[in-house]
């Protein structure tokens, strides 16, 4: 019997898939995933440590963006400690990061110190106060830590508490004024011909991060205990039976 041979349009159907699988590996024109470089550190890492170290260390970086952002639209702020705004920033991801107090929040942390930060009396660098109070509320949702191997343990309502906190505290930034009764700090810009919703998007991003570990976390003990269940009947249905 001869063989059918292709046809046009088999070959049309073939080319087009080979363009679609040439495009979705491409690196896009914007950049493309990364992955971080591996260490012997992650040899005391599951999964879901991994998976947390890399979430806390995203939003981080997004905090110290949003801080950056924040001092250009309102640079009286880092003008308040005396200092240079590179000077400032990296005392905040020090004391961020070495789970330092910071001397104008008066020694308070967590939620209290973010409370301190956006109260419109508040007289010290803003900027810096707020983003570290951030930070410390994220860090202590982790069980304070930033990294995580095998032996610790995350509270995933703690870190949907966080989220919510997120959100308390744009939309304070948002509405709250001052005695003068301008915003407690300049973010996002809505205007007749420009806007700016960069803010919006990079606190987002933290509060979907939050989220999503949160679910990630309660998933995995969930799954624990459909894997025990599934392995107690598997003891008994799922064995080969002998040939011979």
């Amino acid at each position: 019997m001869q063989k059918k041979r292709p046809t046009a349009a088999v070959f049309s159907t073939m080319f087009a898939i080979s363009l679609l699988a040439a495009c979705s590996s491409a690196p896009a024109p914007r950049g493309e995933v990364k992955g971080a470089s591996a260490s012997s550190r992650e040899l005391g890492q599951s999964d879901t440590n991994r998976v947390a170290t890399l979430a806390m260390r995203a939003n981080l970086d997004s905090l110290y963006l949003l801080m950056d952002k924040l001092y250009r639209r309102n640079p009286a702020e880092w003008k308040k400690s005396g200092a240079s705004r590179e000077e400032v920033v990296k005392r905040v991801r020090v004391a961020v990061e070495q789970r330092q107090t910071w001397s104008d929040l008066q020694g308070k942390r967590d939620i209290t110190a973010m409370s301190l930060a956006l109260s419109p009396d508040f007289k010290a660098d803003r900027v810096a106060a707020f983003i570290y109070a951030t930070a410390d509320m994220i860090v202590a949702a982790h069980g304070g830590k930033i990294e995580f191997f095998l032996i610790d343990g995350l509270d995933a309502q703690y870190l949907y508490n966080a989220a919510r906190n997120i959100e308390i505290a744009v939309w304070m930034l948002t509405n709250r004024r001052n005695a003068a009764g301008q915003p407690l700090l300049l973010s996002d810009e809505i205007g007749a011909t420009e806007r700016n919703l960069s803010f919006e998007r990079e606190f987002g991003k933290i509060i979907g991060r939050l989220d999503l570990l949160a679910e990630f976390i309660t998933e995995k003990y969930r799954r624990a205990g459909i894997s025990y269940v599934q392995n107690l009947l598997g003891g008994s249905f799922l064995q080969f039976l002998p040939v011979r």
